[in-house]
C-alpha cells in the first residue's frame, strides 16, 4: 500500500485539534517531500439572525482578515520551523464548512490527503450541527486521517 501522500489539506478553525493536525501534517509532508493546503471556511451561515440575516461588507471584511491573519501565523511558524515556504499555501473559502472541505476544495486541488482535528466544537454545538470531521471523514473524495493527540500522542487537552 502506497502512503506517499504529496498534497495535504489540512483545514483549521482555531482548535488546538486542529492546530495539532497541522503540526503533524507538517511532519508527514517533509517525510514525504509533500505539499500543505491550509484552510480555514468561513461559514457566514452562522450570522443569520444577527442584522437581520445580512452581514455589511465591513464584517466579512474582518473576518476574512482575521481568517488570514491566523492562517499567516501558522505558516510563518511552519517556515521558521525549517519547512519550505513554497510547500505550503493558505486559504480562505466562504462556504458549507463540510461540502467545501471533503469535496469542493480536493476537487479543485487535486489533495490526495485530508488531516483534520478530531472536532473544533463542543458537544452542544456538534450535536445540533454535527461535526464537520465526522461528516469529512464519510464523504471526502481522498484519504483522510482524523487527529486526536498532540505530537508524543497523548490526548489534547484544552488549556482554558
Amino acid at each position: 500500500m502506497e502512503q506517499d501522500y504529496k498534497k495535504i489539506l489540512v483545514p483549521v478553525d482555531g482548535s488546538k485539534e486542529a492546530e495539532m493536525a497541522f503540526k503533524k501534517a507538517v511532519t508527514v509532508a517533509q517525510m514525504n517531500g509533500g505539499h500543505i493546503d491550509v484552510l480555514t471556511v468561513l461559514d457566514t451561515k452562522q450570522f443569520i439572525g444577527l442584522h437581520g440575516g445580512m452581514l455589511n461588507g465591513d464584517v466579512i471584511y474582518q473576518l476574512s482578515e482575521d481568517a488570514q491573519k491566523y492562517l499567516n501565523e501558522l505558516k510563518d511558524g511552519a517556515i521558521s520551523g525549517g519547512f519550505k515556504e513554497e510547500d505550503i499555501d493558505i486559504h480562505v473559502r466562504f462556504g458549507e464548512p463540510k461540502t467545501v472541505i471533503s469535496q469542493e476544495f480536493v476537487e479543485e486541488y487535486k489533495n490526495d490527503l485530508i488531516m483534520i482535528g478530531s472536532t473544533g466544537m463542543n458537544a452542544v454545538t456538534r450535536l445540533l450541527v454535527g461535526s464537520v470531521s465526522e461528516y469529512v471523514t464519510r464523504n471526502a473524495r481522498t484519504d483522510v486521517i482524523i487527529v486526536r493527540t498532540d505530537s508524543d500522542n497523548k490526548k489534547i487537552v484544552d488549556k482554558k
